[in-house]
């Protein structure tokens, strides 16, 4: 139901334009908005008329009307005046809240439909059918777009998100927890990932800079047909989190870059700590000091190129040698070599992978 607030704000506003004083009961024959004192109007006469066929009736210098939501009586307005034109301004203001009504119902019903389409909580016949109710446009590329703003920060993170999309563009704003806000976000004819991308930075940018958010953004693949809106959103999902385990200093993520990050976040995690204790046995890599992972990541970074990272590192080459040589007599592992490297950058994976699970709460 619209709020009193809203009813409020019309018919002041309307009110300032006609000059003609108006008020709202509800069934009860209680205020809801006024901008006269309605002291002189009988509880009992509001709650009569509301019972009567009548959709309108003067009483004094009232004209009392029924404002309606689907053939239901939901309000009676009062428009005090004489003569035809405060009937006629009535029947303009009817109007208007009974259009208001109906626009706050559809904008409730299209965010109680798209959450249920991204938990995937409807079959495809209703899909269609509440889709084709609420006017919304069945085969159009879209992509979901996760923005994680952190707990009791959502409200503001949408705000800002509904400055920058709009509902007539075919972009939906909606939320499942208090987390994340989701933007359904409608692509045109020739708009692909580059376009989607620069979309993501720009809300990253927003968020971290203008409104102090540390805040990730995510997003899944560009799908052609309503129905197929969960698959992106869980893609979204998907990327967010691979992207917070194994690439913290992105800032945007997406589904089609997770690389192989994507088969380990997949992958069981009894199978985990199978390799892990295969690979290092109890010499975990996230127990290494500061200055070998340092090293590791650097010269990965650099392609096993040794005089490169040596230099920026800000150490001699034979220092860095000595560190890769002190790090192969511990794991048997040689970073030098191109196939040692590969089992060494997805065991440091994995074990990101399993330190994340442990900091869930399940």
């Amino acid at each position: 139901m619209i709020s009193g607030q809203v009813i409020r704000t019309s018919i002041e506003e309307l009110h300032a334009i006609t000059k003609v004083n108006l008020c709202v009961f509800d069934l009860e024959g209680n205020v809801v908005a006024a901008t006269f004192d309605t002291n002189d109007i009988q509880t009992g006469i509001v709650i009569d008329f509301v019972a009567s066929p009548a959709d309108s009736q003067v009483i004094g210098a009232d004209h009392l009307l029924k404002i309606r939501d689907e053939g239901e009586v939901t309000y009676i307005l009062a428009a005090r005046g004489n003569g035809d034109e405060t009937y006629m301004i009535a029947k303009v203001v009817v109007s208007q809240i009974q259009n208001l009504i109906i626009a706050y119902k559809e904008r409730f019903d299209r965010n109680n439909f798209f959450q249920n389409l991204l938990l995937d909580n409807l079959l495809l016949v209703d899909i269609y059918n509440r889709a084709k109710k609420l006017h919304i446009e069945v085969a159009a590329p879209r992509i979901v777009i996760i923005v994680e703003t952190g707990t009791g920060k959502d409200a503001t993170a949408s705000e800002l998100l509904g400055g920058m999309f709009s509902v007539q563009s075919g972009d939906y704003i909606t939320a499942v927890d208090e987390s994340n806000v989701i933007l359904i976000k409608s692509l045109d004819m020739g708009e692909g990932y580059e376009t989607v991308e620069y979309t993501a930075q720009t809300i990253a940018d927003m968020m971290n800079m203008e409104a102090m958010m540390n805040a990730r953004v995510a997003y899944g693949t560009i799908v052609n047909e309503l129905k197929d809106v969960s698959k992106s959103y869980k893609e979204a999902k998907m990327a967010l989190d691979v992207g917070k385990i194994f690439y913290a200093e992105r800032k945007v993520n997406a589904y089609s870059s997770l690389g192989i990050g994507r088969l380990i976040y997949q992958l069981p995690i009894n199978l985990c700590r199978i390799f892990i204790n295969e690979i290092f046995g109890n010499n975990v890599p996230m127990d290494f000091d500061e200055e070998t992972l340092t090293t590791i990541n650097k010269f990965f970074e650099n392609n096993l190129n040794v005089s490169e990272t040596s230099r920026q590192l800000y150490v001699h080459r034979n220092t860095l040698v000595y560190r890769i040589e002190k790090l192969e007599k511990s794991t048997g592992l040689d970073i030098r070599v191109f196939d040692d490297a590969l089992t060494f950058k997805i065991a440091l994976m994995v074990a990101n992978y399993m330190k994340y699970l442990d900091t869930l709460e399940y």
